[in-house]
Order: structure tokens, then sequence, then C-alpha cells
């Protein structure tokens, strides 16, 4: 890094050369970011002066080169930092750092036929950090991980949801029973077919993260395996993507309607009322939110009810096309660990014999902070 420019003058701005590159850096911005022990706690790194305490006519006095290091002066308090030219240089003002890595743009989008399967060997997981890191790394880049030979024991989906994060505890409990109820408060406590869904809709927030472990498989009339209970994956990201494409009044209407949610039992009332598909504030797809069994009356204007419900049947023609779904069947020992703010899950309808104990998944939830703290967490042992 060469070409740093002398300042000289109070309220000019830093700027310096960086592989062919002009980078400027506005005096408050360096200032708000200093390193030195005055301005930054030396362990939890956090912050020790508030905006306010930064003088409301700073500017750069002078700037130097000091080895790696570029030497800024403050005026009008003469408040000196050191900043590293490699720290700087990867903080340039470019705008590429603004994703926190939840949109579109960090994802790659899929459909079913394109897709090689993500998954993990739980043993493997558990004893490798490269294993383990990549299984983590699908849920944030390709939107799930399915890990196989997870024991079939009750409550193991605990321990997988505590390998990379923390247990979500909802009105269902820190954990689920996905099977046929004789009285059933939930849809998913059936036999019945379900069409892709996120769970949760009607909480703010919702869940992040779904886990989805196989105990028992449904069965045919002889006992065989394989009597229904498939599970379908769909895209929700690449699925927006395509409707913004093909019909971009559908989706900024999708956008910008909040739908309302609700769920209701003799214990629980939950409501939420959010759009369809949310935007980060630069406009790019950062969650999906859709489930039939929940959307509760619209009321909107009838102009905009009506122009909703024709973008809502575009969006669900759109996510039940058949390329668009993975259908897997899962086995006893099959974990399946998913982004609910992106991928949508699906289950063909299966059957019950006399006799038999049926099909049994458990469940639980987490959320996506803590998985990708864990995987930024092995990154950062792994390069030590």
């Amino acid at each position: 890094m060469t070409g740093i420019r002398e300042a000289g003058v109070t309220g000019e701005d830093l700027e310096l050369m960086s592989d062919g590159r002009r980078l400027r850096f506005p005096a408050v911005w360096l200032r708000d970011n200093c390193p030195c022990t005055e301005c930054q706690d030396p362990g939890s790194g956090q912050k020790l002066k508030d905006i306010t305490d930064i003088p409301n006519d700073l500017g750069v006095a002078a700037s130097a080169s000091a080895g790696e290091s570029v030497l800024v002066t403050f005026a009008p308090d003469g408040h000196r930092s050191a900043f590293s030219r490699a720290w700087l240089a990867g903080h340039a003002l470019d705008g590429s750092a603004a994703s926190d890595g939840r949109t579109e743009d960090d994802k790659e989008l899929w459909l079913a036929a394109d897709l090689d399967i993500p998954q993990a060997s739980w043993p493997r997981y558990l004893d490798r950090p490269t294993d383990r890191m990549q299984a983590l790394a699908d849920v944030l880049r390709r939107g799930f991980v399915l890990l196989r030979d997870v024991p079939t024991e009750p409550d193991m989906v605990l321990q997988v949801a505590a390998s990379f994060g923390f247990v979500r505890e909802t009105n269902y409990g820190r954990l689920f029973d996905v099977r046929v109820e004789p009285e059933p408060g939930n849809l998913a406590f059936t036999s019945r077919a379900i069409r892709p869904h996120t769970d949760n809709p009607y909480r703010d927030p919702a869940p992040t993260v779904q886990l989805l472990h196989c105990l028992r498989t449904a069965v045919k009339g002889d006992g065989e395996m394989g009597g229904g209970g498939d599970t379908g994956l769909v895209d929700g990201f690449a699925a927006a993507a395509a409707l913004r494409a093909t019909d971009a009044e559908s989706f900024d209407t999708l956008a910008r309607t909040p739908v309302p949610f609700g769920y209701i039992d003799k214990e629980t009332e939950l409501r939420a009322s959010l759009p369809l598909i949310q935007l980060s504030p630069r406009g790019r797809i950062r969650g999906v939110r859709f489930n039939n069994r929940s959307v509760q009356p619209l009321r909107l204007p009838y102009a905009e009810v009506i122009a909703f419900y024709a973008a809502y049947r575009r969006w669900a023609e759109l996510l039940a096309r058949p390329e668009r779904q993975l259908n897997l069947r899962l086995a006893p020992g099959d974990c399946l660990v998913l982004d609910n703010t992106r991928v949508l899950h699906a289950r063909t309808a299966f059957g019950m014999t006399a006799g038999s104990p049926g099909r049994h998944l458990q469940g639980c939830y987490a959320d996506l902070d803590g998985l990708a703290s864990t995987l930024a967490v092995l990154r950062r042992e792994e390069n030590q």
C-alpha cells in the first residue's frame, strides 16, 4: 500500500492507494474505528467511545506511513491512531462488505435436478472439523444438509442442534414428535400430505433453523418400508428470484404486503404479520415465509386484496412446480438441518398399518446466528 496523502488541512479525509485503487476514509469513520486502548477495550474489542464523544468538527490533520501501519493525527484534539494497512484495505468503503451473509447474493440457488445433495456422516461430522465446517457451510450456502447415521435414539436431535448452536424452545417444547396423534393440534401430526411451507410463520422472529430426525419411516401393508411420508424440499430464494424475473409486479406485491399468520390452541395464541418475501434494505431477497395453513383473513383495501391474491396464486404455482422440489425418503438415522427462512419443506401422505408404530420423526428449532458463529470459530481455529 503506497501513496498515502499527507492531509495537512483540518477537515480532509484520509486518502491512499492500495493495489491500484484509490481508497478514501472519512475522519469520523476512522476515529469511530480507532483501535487504540483509549477507544477500544483490548479484551473484548468493544468500543469505549460513543459517537457523541467524537468532536463534531473532526478532521485528519496529518497522516504518515510507519512500516505496515498508517498513522493518523486528528484535529482539533490531536488524537493519534495507528491502522494496519491490510485492515484498511480489507475495510475499503466500496460496499462489498455490506451483506451479512443472509441474502440471495451469498447463496447458491438451486433446482432439484441441478443439486448434488449436501450430506455428511454424523460420526465424521463429530470427529473431523473439516466435515463439520462443510456441513454447516452447506446450510448457509445451499439451505440445508442431510446428516446420515445419527443414532435412532429419542432426543438425539437435541444433540445435533447442540453441536452448532442452541435449541430454540417454543410452545411445542424443546423437542417435538412428528407422528400421527389421536387429537392433533397441528396438521403436521396427521398422515395427510402437506405442501411446501416454512414453519412457524406466526412468530416474529420465526425460528431460522429446523431439524428433523427420522426414527421410523412409514411402512406398507406387509410391513415393508416405503409407505409414503416422503420429504420434499424447495429453494424459496430460487423461486422468489424466478418470480422477480418473470413477474416483477407480483414479486413487488408479495414483498410489500403484510400477511397475517396465526396459531391458536388451548394454551397458545400466536400472531405475526409480515410479507411472504422479505427483502434487505438494499432490496435483495433475505427470507421467505409461506404456510397456507396459518394465513388469517387479510383486512386491506379491496383493490389491494385482489392484487395480493393474484400474486399469491402465482407464487404458490411457482413453488409447486415439480422441477423445483427435491424429493427425499428419509431413512432411520437421517437428520435434516435446514434454513427455515429459505427452504420450504413438504410431505407426501402415508398410510397407517394396524399394529405398526408408524412414521416417527423428532424435531427441534435453532437459529442461523448460532450456526454461523460456530462455523466462523471453526474456520478461525483452522487458520491458527
